[in-house]
């Protein structure tokens, strides 16, 4: 019996073999999508359709002229890849587009009424024109600072115990249960929830901008300890023995190296909770009450913030709508460029306080 050999190919069959596979020009996409909207333009026009049905239309006709053209000159898995990529930009196109529509809108309605008054009076006896969004901004710092004092200890501290001293016991699994539930229960019950307790300790009609600060700790707490939970088993176990190899206490390993280890993650997290909490309006609208003057002391009287201004402020135009909407679009603005600063915040922390891997 024979075993077969294979020749190799000489050197004339050698030559002939290409090198390299066709592929379409760096200039293909925009070729692609050039032909589409021009077909998708063209069939409007002679169907009288609008805007939105011409760029569907634009938007099929590309999803299916690129990967044909691919897969005429380049193959099968190219043109796969192709239409593949052309889907993922899709969804993320159509996923900006409401983003983008939101803040356009804002920005469109809101930027007229921002001004020097606008930010340094409060609406203390004023009635049309005129007033400012002051009473309202220190309202929400003082409100939602005094939440981050509330909920920055207990969270951080539940997830240390959580993850470095009974991360397998009863009690942590209940724990952990019940800041799964925490996590998803609707804001308006944490404003009942501070209603009621307020009730019970102060009376009825009990309203003050500390109340507020505990419906949104409420909201924050879980939050919190689920951002840090996550940051502390990031940690490497490697780290924690070396410092008890050196003798070092559990509690001393916790604060010195567990802690700054994760610092990053973790100051990331508490700004992204403040930065979720920052636009609540149920619960401050129960609890913190809405009110036209400023003030300053968070355990006394009613306290305006942002959002229950906006709130108020649509619902109760008066005799002068048209200056009630321009301060609520004035207002969602300026919230809107708190919660993006407290984003970028976040950013530039986690990335200044990220361990350093170099020598």
């Amino acid at each position: 019996m024979t075993t077969p050999t294979l020749e190799r190919p000489s050197g004339g069959d050698r030559a002939s073999l290409p090198l390299t596979a066709p592929q379409l020009p760096p200039v293909a996409p925009l070729l692609s999508a050039l032909m589409a909207v021009g077909a998708a333009v063209l069939v409007g026009l002679l169907l009288s359709w609008s805007l939105i049905p011409i760029v569907v239309l634009g938007w099929l006709l590309l999803l299916v002229v690129l990967p044909t053209w691919s897969l005429l000159l380049e193959g099968r898995r190219k043109a796969v890849d192709r239409m593949v990529t052309g889907l993922v930009w899709s969804t993320f196109a159509l996923a900006m587009l409401p983003l983008l529509s939101l803040i356009w809108q804002v920005v469109a309605k809101g930027a007229p009424a921002l001004s020097v008054e606008f930010f340094t009076y409060s609406m203390r006896n004023v009635i049309g024109e005129g007033g400012g969004i002051y009473h309202a901004i220190v309202g929400t710092f003082l409100v939602t600072g005094l939440a981050t004092l509330i909920s920055v200890p207990i969270g951080v501290l539940a997830a240390v115990y959580l993850v470095e001293y009974s991360s397998e016991g009863k009690v942590a699994k209940t724990v952990t249960f019940l800041v799964d539930v925490m996590t998803g229960i609707p804001s308006i019950v944490a404003g009942l929830f501070a209603f009621a307790l307020f009730v019970l300790i102060f009376g009825p009609g009990i309203r003050m901008g500390f109340g507020g600060s505990v419906a949104l700790s409420v909201l924050m707490i879980p939050i919190v300890v689920r951002a840090t939970e996550e940051m502390l088993k990031l940690v490497p176990d490697e780290l924690r023995e070396a410092s008890y190899a050196l003798g070092v206490p559990k509690w001393r390993t916790i604060v010195k190296v567990v802690l700054p280890t994760a610092l990053s993650g973790i100051v990331t997290g508490i700004t992204l909770a403040i930065a979720r909490v920052a636009g609540e309006t149920a619960p401050l609208l129960i609890i913190a009450g809405s009110a036209t003057s400023m003030n300053w002391n968070p355990f006394s009287e009613r306290m305006a913030t942002l959002p229950v201004f906006i709130f108020s402020s649509i619902t109760e135009t008066g005799r002068y709508p048209e200056a009630q909407t321009q301060r609520a679009w004035g207002a969602a603005l300026v919230l809107i460029m708190i919660v993006m600063a407290l984003n970028l915040i976040a950013r530039v922390i986690g990335r200044v306080f990220a361990p350093k891997t170099g020598r």
